[in-house]
């Protein structure tokens, strides 16, 4: 009696790895190409990933951390991934080039791009910026601040208006007084001059040190992050499955993660810090609140194009010679991130964060 149990207990545990395994071989395997290294940026992907989010919807999603050398819509646009993140008019230049990329879903409702600039430079509005030494990072991060000097009759491109000064992607520059005024992120760069301190520990800055240009205000502000996806591959199929369905499958599980973001503020940073981060904890818990801010509140449901915030975005683009014409037709489609945050508020979820409020973080030393 006592061997036949064994041997019935031993089926049982059979059938259920069995079980298991062909639940996991049922997922659909699909890739997400980020546009840099895991960090905060990206904490609704992994949210979505750690709290089971898209294996709920089906799917076995592998996220791939970028670098400088890998460009998001060059990789999906060889079939290197199925979902890509990037900057909206970085998208659409390489829409006009010919790639046949689509922007699903706008989760950044604001831009996080700042010229930050010391107090005794005297630089408060782009006006002042003529005559200076005025850095960016180029690699197309610098249209919104190129159309700021434009619209103010500063030509970038002519020395005797004012002198562009290429830039790392870090403060250096800023710090060491080798330009009057520095490309920054909101979530990022900003940071870094906050968090410099002396060889004692101390604080170096404070806010009040600087002067801070937003583009929000400026009013060439572009969209940025945002998920795309080949068009052709949303017209196809994977093993009898719509691709659109799984692309909606995705999105619903992707915002479900920047909600969950939203709402477990800390658990996320741990989550981010977990996924092998190169920058520290103060450093992540400032960029998540930075992040939170350029989503929430979303009036449409996150994920959902503002049409009026694409318009500015593609004229500013179209200024800037980003592009020479109207993107065609299809640049952009809300079906699906419609579809996802109709599904999640079916779910009880808040779409839309009216009540959001940021959280106060305070900053650390060198951000760790």
């Amino acid at each position: 009696m006592k061997k036949k149990l064994m041997v019935i207990l031993m089926v049982l545990a059979l059938l259920t790895v069995v079980g298991a395994t062909s639940a996991q071989s049922e997922l659909i395997p699909v890739r997400l190409q980020l546009q840099w290294v895991t960090q905060s940026q990206f904490a609704g992907y992994y949210a979505a990933l750690d709290q089971g989010f898209y294996e709920a919807e089906g799917l076995d999603v592998t996220i791939l951390e970028g670098a400088v050398e890998i460009v998001p819509q060059q990789v999906v646009a060889s079939d290197g991934a199925e979902f890509g993140i990037a900057w909206v008019p970085k998208v659409l230049e390489s829409r006009a080039a010919g790639a046949d990329l689509v922007n699903i879903a706008q989760v950044f409702l604001r831009s996080g791009t700042l010229e930050v600039s010391f107090k005794d430079t005297g630089i408060t509005s782009v006006e002042d910026f003529r005559g200076k030494k005025i850095g960016t990072w180029g690699f197309g991060n610098e249209h919104e601040l190129f159309a700021a000097m434009r619209a103010v009759g500063i030509d970038p491109s002519n020395p005797d208006d004012v002198t562009i000064v290429q830039q790392p992607f870090d403060m250096s520059l800023l710090l060491n007084g080798e330009v009057d005024a520095a490309q920054a992120m909101t979530y990022n760069e900003y940071a870094q001059v906050l968090e410099a301190v002396d060889d004692a520990g101390n604080f170096l800055y404070t806010a009040d040190d600087l002067n801070v240009i937003n583009f929000n205000d400026v009013g060439t502000a572009m969209l940025q992050d945002h998920i795309f996806a080949r068009e052709a591959w949303l017209a196809g199929e994977t093993d009898g499955t719509p691709n659109t369905e799984i692309a909606t499958r995705f999105i619903k599980a992707s915002l479900k993660g920047w909600i969950y973001a939203r709402d477990n503020f800390d658990e996320t940073v741990e989550i981010v810090l977990a996924n092998g981060p190169t920058l520290g904890t103060g450093h992540m818990t400032w960029m998540l609140n930075e992040i939170n801010k350029l989503i929430w509140p979303s009036p449409l449901g996150i994920g959902v194009m503002d049409e009026e915030l694409w318009a500015q975005t593609v004229a500013v683009a179209i200024e800037g010679e980003v592009i020479t014409a109207e993107p065609s037709e299809g640049a952009y489609r809300t079906d699906l991130a419609q579809a996802a945050v109709d599904a999640l508020i079916e779910e009880g979820l808040d779409v839309t964060g009216e009540m959001y409020e940021p959280q106060e973080v305070e900053i650390t030393p060198r951000g760790e």
